[in-house]
């Protein structure tokens, strides 16, 4: 799933025009690189989901053919339901009995999708996150020995969710891997909810395992500034 409905307030006005997913980097739009990516993993059906300028995503994968694999789309125009709750609307497109790959469209990355997968099939775990040693004013918390995540905090603000003492702070991706058994869990939840804040609430009954990838070379295309070094970074991967 590649979550593609955020409004990108941090890259107006180019956003003010269109969707975050159709800024070009590298002469590509933001959403062509990272289907491209998922489909050299080898991913065959990708469900998008769709808010700020919808028709023009809808659009530019119609007018490529879906780039000749099973694009599914999910409809959040009606309202933007964040990370946990676009999951949990999309879940009738996914493969019931299939691990879900999610994948931020604004996150470039040389991430090796496979050796993720395979940790995440050999471990079992109810969630994968793919994390890396970077500087970041937030970070995920995990426990040193296990690996399992145990809470969250901000650096710059002191905020403090789940169990931070003595653990290993690691830098989210924007990647990661869910299993299909940890969705019913989300039925009691609210429709809008952060993917985060459901992984910190369930992860003391859950098993919501940390991949380190220590050479992980990944950029935030989020923001105006990040654009300039974009194309550069796109053409290295």
């Amino acid at each position: 799933m590649i979550f593609a409905a955020g409004l990108g307030t941090r890259l107006r006005p180019i956003t003010d025009t269109k969707p975050k997913a159709l800024v070009p980097v590298a002469g590509e739009p933001l959403i062509w690189h990272v289907i491209q990516k998922l489909k050299r993993a080898g991913y065959e059906r990708i469900v998008v989901n769709v808010h700020h300028f919808a028709n023009q995503i809808i659009d530019y994968l119609n007018a490529n053919n879906n780039f000749g694999l099973d694009i599914r789309i999910s409809d959040e125009t009606g309202a933007l339901l964040e990370t946990g709750g676009g999951i949990r609307h999309a879940r009738p497109l996914f493969d019931a009995a299939s691990t879900i790959l999610i994948h931020n469209v604004d996150i470039l990355s040389d991430a090796n999708l496979l050796a993720l997968h395979e940790h995440a099939v050999t471990t079992d775990a109810d969630a994968t996150l793919l994390v890396s040693q970077r500087q970041s004013s937030r970070a995920l918390v995990f426990d040193t020995a296990t690996k399992r995540l145990t809470g969250w905090h901000n650096i710059t603000t002191g905020e403090v969710k789940g169990i931070v003492d003595g653990g290993t702070s690691l830098a989210f991706s924007g990647i990661h891997i869910i299993s299909p058994r940890l969705l019913p869990l989300m039925d009691t939840w609210p429709e809008r909810f952060s993917i985060i804040d459901f992984y910190l609430h369930v992860c003391n009954q859950a098993n919501i395992q940390a991949y380190i990838m220590p050479d992980l070379h990944l950029m935030d295309i989020g923001k105006l500034d990040t654009l300039s070094a974009a194309d550069d970074f796109a053409t290295s991967l």
